[in-house]
């Protein structure tokens, strides 16, 4: 790794922690950029991983000393999350390179218009273990599938069960999201890892940009129009990526 990429993936970090926490979407800019510094697909996919595991410890940690605490409830919608995600890898690791590429750039088309949809107000009010029901079950498990097999835009996907099905808070969202998130990549890491899909150097230090991202983001009250500016530039971003997979 040169000095240029290394800072390459520390600057990608931050920017990715800093959006996965206050939204989705930040694979979509580190998942490609790994790619694009060498690393073949599938070693790509595996190596992001390192990141995301650690930039959720340093989001789950943040969000815990803020005052964020519901790890039972989180646990609950993280079992059937854990199940897919072990599934979601293994498709993974069976499909071509090149179809892995085409599902990306379908993926990453899809997701930056689903970001820029505006989100519905609606009347939240506190999850209790009585409204997770079923659906909501296979909801996580089918996530959980789809954030193993890719990882790219699954944020947005639990954002859409905790906010719009479930009815929580925004706020609380984001952390009931990182430590799902957290929970169910553990074990996706560890099948990755098995398999020699993950490298080290890079993953590491993509890690340290993205926890500081993460970080930043626990500390930011940003508006709501702020955040549209940092949606608006993240799909502008990927706009160019999505350019430059199609080359690739």
């Amino acid at each position: 790794m040169t000095l240029v990429e290394g800072a390459a993936l520390l600057t990608a970090g931050i920017v990715a922690g800093f959006i996965n926490v206050l939204a989705a979407g930040g694979s979509m800019l580190t998942l490609p950029l790994l790619m694009f510094l060498g690393l073949p697909p599938q070693v790509a996919n595996g190596t992001n991983r390192v990141s995301i595991t650690l930039q959720s410890v340093s989001a789950v940690a943040n969000f815990f000393r803020a005052g964020a605490r519901h790890i039972g409830l989180s646990l609950r919608l993280s079992v059937p999350a854990v199940l897919g995600s072990m599934l979601g890898v293994w498709l993974a690791l069976q499909v071509s390179d090149a179809l892995f590429e085409t599902i990306l750039m379908v993926v990453m088309v899809a997701a930056a218009v689903i970001m820029l949809l505006p989100q519905p107000k609606i009347d939240t009010r506190p999850l209790t273990v009585e409204r997770l029901t079923p659906g909501i079950y296979l909801a996580m498990f089918v996530i959980g599938v789809y954030g193993g097999f890719l990882q790219v835009g699954v944020g947005i996907l639990f954002m859409i069960v905790l906010y719009r099905m479930l009815k929580i808070d925004l706020g609380q969202v984001n952390a009931f999201k990182v430590l799902i998130i957290l929970v169910y990549t553990l074990p996706a890491l560890g099948i990755f890892l098995w398999h020699d899909q993950v490298r080290w150097s890079y993953g590491l230090v993509l890690a340290a940009g993205s926890m500081t991202g993460a970080w930043l983001a626990v500390k930011v009250n940003m508006s709501s129009r702020g955040a549209m500016v940092v949606k608006w530039l993240t799909v502008a971003v990927i706009a160019v990526i999505i350019f430059r997979l199609a080359l690739y």
